[in-house]
């Protein structure tokens, strides 16, 4: 598996530019996880749905958020997905959503930068 994380280091892990960092690590963690946390997935389950619903259909929505990043980014993303909605139905608050998600972008920058190819 470990070999295959360097083809997930797409140009947006790759640019470094003071742009793409805010976009990273700022507003693509607050904007996706306001509207698939709290928005898709708070809908879901105020209508009291089966947990596999509630925590599956915002995270394949999340995933294929990411399908210009390319397929490969798109099943990437899908278990951090999982995650983020476990994490949103324990504690009901999008922002810490989006400050995992932030760092989880930060640990993908991290491991892109130093990766060797």
């Amino acid at each position: 598996m470990l070999f295959a994380l360097p083809a997930l280091c797409g140009p947006q892990l790759l640019d470094h530019s003071a742009a793409s960092l805010l976009r990273l690590l700022l507003l693509a963690p607050l904007l996706e996880e306001w509207i698939v946390r709290a928005g898709l997935q708070e809908w879901l389950m105020r209508r009291r749905l089966h947990a596999a619903l509630v925590l599956g259909v915002p995270a394949l929505a999340f995933s294929l958020l990411h399908v210009a990043s390319g397929w490969q980014a798109v099943t990437a993303v899908l278990l951090p997905g999982l995650a983020f909605g476990l994490v949103y139905r324990r504690w009901r608050d999008w922002r810490l959503c989006a400050l995992v998600h932030a760092l989880c972008n930060g640990f993908a920058l991290s491991f892109c930068s130093f990766s060797t190819y």
